[in-house]
């Protein structure tokens, strides 16, 4: 605490009459004069020790508190200061800064830590916010409290101001000069592909601190398979040509070697995920018989218009010979030889429908079937009342796909289809309603009895028989409808049932979208965290592991949800590719944008934040070369920083708590001197 006196005037009258007072002395001593008076003298004393009682100077004694200065000390922790020792030097920085401020009086510190933002949302900001720290600290203190803000960062900072306010800047800067490093951009790169066709991306390779351009190969996987390797100029845009699979995502990976000397390869690899739709769907739906069911089937398929179909119903047999000519039958041959051997690959789904062996398709057709199957393809069947007869598929090489062998019974009796455990865990069934609305489902009157060898079973009918099996067989994929009875849903008999959503569901399934995978993994980054799902027909608690862009494993408890769906959370503290696994399932999630602006350019660098330094009058010093540079109490109007100094603006700030006012002209006194000068000068007037 320190006292400060002040001289200050309290006139005893307003200032009008104050003025006129002492300009009606100024005439009476004027008048005085050139009357050659006697008591010019001391009337001019009287007259000034009346003007100076009127105008009754005080002395105003302060006790004033001075206020601290803070300093902001904002220290860059952002992915590009994890390379080399930058994160070292930073934090030796850090510690020996608040050890040295700690010795001044009036100073306080006030710290912030600025780190790489993790939000993907639409127009969020990236890289390196240090001012954003900055500003959020200065809302809360006026500009004139704050003696300096120091920045410990590697000097990639994206959101520096045209101007600075709130005293000087000072910065140092971690890592060294003359730093190499090779960075991966992704020029462009759709979101969407069409599924079997080629998407092209664009990339470009910078080879950063390096004069000379130079020839690499770049490999590229797709789903953690190497599909190409292609050679690209440093500077230079190349188009990559990337096939899409499968529908969903397809997760592709472009990787560059490493550049000799460089700061880190981490940003020598690009991830991305490129969503396969499938243009049209080819679906071939062979219907061994005119039915009811027939028409629904149709209805489903004809309703999307993503659906191309090709559906024939097999009318008149070889066998049917009544002499007719063909040029008078109005019937279309069934083109067997241009669908079944020549353009067989070509469609998405097979279906047949109620089929029975009538002699139109060969056996060695049917053996085209089933490697169609085996390469991929997905087959589907309905089964009518001749599944349980001689002329079944079952009886010709189908049978190597088909997981349901037939009894030869059939059920003729009402039944609501069931959903066993593995249907209301699978995601073709699970979600076709809650318990309560498949009580409301209506009923069935045919099914056909088999022995399932193999797939899932995932809906029952009489007896807690089979009703709906999926299968895997090769690459393709096989499902079993052993009703014809299906139509009876779609028809709102008795309320009816979810008929389109499920054959919908079992196309889909067959034909590998991979969310209705019945054993899957997935990952979603929600704000700063990653969701992770579980999916699995088998129940009990499962176990994750995440491996994040920096190598570190973490093991996570995932909590069973419901329909199959076991949950957990993962904290995301850095941008990159997360890697996923849990029961032979891996999966990758690549966490921020393409080209971060914290990966563009990594090195470090004291021009980004020169300018603002400069303008603000302060100094930017590299940790490697100066270490850390001394202190000093500065004031407002002097220079701010030096060759190995920086300052400390003293912004002189206080609070009054106490003060005391003393008069220099008491009345009593003031009255007693006036009164005797009074005398004197009619004494002298008198002589």
């Amino acid at each position: 605490m320190n006292s400060h006196m002040d001289l200050q005037f309290a006139p005893l009258v307003d200032e009008i009459t104050l003025i006129s007072l002492a300009g009606l002395s100024l005439l009476i001593l004027a008048f005085s004069a050139f009357a050659r008076l006697n008591s010019v003298g001391y009337r001019f004393l009287l007259l000034a020790g009346l003007f100076f009682l009127l105008a009754n100077p005080t002395f105003i004694t302060e006790n004033r508190q001075y206020l601290n200065d803070t300093v902001l000390v904002i220290t860059d922790q952002t992915d590009s200061q994890k390379y080399g020792n930058r994160l070292e030097q930073t934090n030796d920085a850090f510690k020996q800064i608040q050890k040295e401020i700690a010795s001044y009086p009036n100073l306080e510190i006030k710290t912030a830590t600025a780190k790489t933002p993790l939000s993907l949302e639409a127009g969020a900001p990236g890289g390196s916010r240090l001012f954003e720290e900055r500003f959020r600290i200065l809302q809360s203190l006026s500009p004139n409290e704050i003696a300096a803000t120091i920045f410990i960062t590697d000097g990639q900072v994206h959101d520096v101001p045209e101007q600075s306010t709130a005293g000087p800047i000072h910065v140092l800067v971690s890592g060294d000069e003359n730093e190499k490093d090779r960075v991966l951009l992704i020029e462009n790169a759709p979101a969407y592909g069409i599924v079997n066709k080629e998407v092209t991306l664009k990339i470009r390779v910078l080879d950063q601190g390096v004069s000379e351009t130079s020839t690499l190969v770049a490999t590229v996987k797709t789903d953690d398979k190497q599909v190409r390797r292609i050679a690209v100029r440093t500077g230079q845009v190349t188009e990559i040509p990337v096939f899409i699979s499968h529908g969903g995502d397809n997760f592709v990976e472009i990787s560059l070697p490493k550049l000799e000397g460089e700061l880190s390869d981490k940003n020598n690899k690009a991830f991305l995920s490129i969503n396969g739709i499938r243009d049209r769907l080819k679906v071939l739906l062979v219907s061994g018989e005119p039915h009811m069911g027939e028409r629904g089937w149709r209805n489903i398929l004809k309703s999307d218009p993503a659906v191309d179909l090709v559906h024939f119903t097999i009318l008149r047999p070889p066998e049917k010979q009544d002499g007719t000519p063909i040029n008078e039958l109005s019937l279309i041959p069934f083109p067997i030889t241009e669908l079944f051997e020549r353009k067989l690959d070509e469609f998405d789904l097979i279906i047949f429908d109620r089929y029975r062996r009538r002699g139109v398709l060969a056996p060695n057709y049917l053996k085209n079937i089933v490697q169609y199957v085996e390469n991929g393809g997905a087959l589907l069947e309905a089964a009518g009342p001749a599944f349980a007869t001689p002329l079944i598929l079952y009886r010709t090489p189908l049978s190597e796909v088909l997981p349901g062998r037939p009894t030869g019974l059939v059920y003729q009796e009402g039944y609501i289809p069931a959903l066993n455990i593995n249907g209301t865990r699978h995601p073709v069934t699970s979600s076709l309603g809650s318990e309560a609305e498949r009580e409301k489902w209506g009923r069935w009157f045919r099914m056909i009895e088999a022995d399932v060898s193999g797939g899932d079973i995932l809906m029952t009918g009489p007896s807690d028989q089979p009703l709906l099996v999926l299968e895997r067989h090769g690459d393709g994929r096989v499902a079993q409808l052993l009703s014809d009875h299906a139509w009876l849903w779609g028809h709102g008999f008795e309320g009816g049932g979810p008929q389109g959503e499920l054959l919908k569901r079992v196309s889909h399934w067959l034909m590998q979208e991979q969310e209705l995978e019945e054993e899957q993994l997935t990952a979603q980054v929600r704000g700063n965290s990653l969701d992770i799902e579980r999916r699995s027909l088998e129940a009990g608690e499962k176990i994750a592991t995440v491996q994040d862009p920096d190598g570190n494993v973490s093991t996570i408890t995932l909590e069973y949800a419901d329909k199959g769906l076991n949950k957990g959370q993962f904290e995301i503290t850095s941008q990159g590719l997360y890697l996923l696994r849990s029961g032979g399932l891996t999966t990758r999630v690549a966490v921020g944008r393409l080209n971060p602006l914290e990966s563009r350019d990594i090195r470090s660098t004291k021009e980004v934040l020169a300018p603002i330094v400069r303008e603000s009058g302060g100094g930017i010093f590299r940790i490697a070369e100066q270490g850390i540079p001394s202190f000093r109490r500065t004031a407002a109007e002097n220079s701010q920083s030096g060759s190995n100094w920086m300052g400390l603006r003293s912004n002189g700030n206080y609070e009054v708590v106490g003060y005391n006012r003393t008069s220099l002209t008491p009345p009593l006194i003031a009255l007693v001197i006036l009164s005797l000068l009074l005398c004197l000068a009619w004494w002298r007037e008198s002589k």
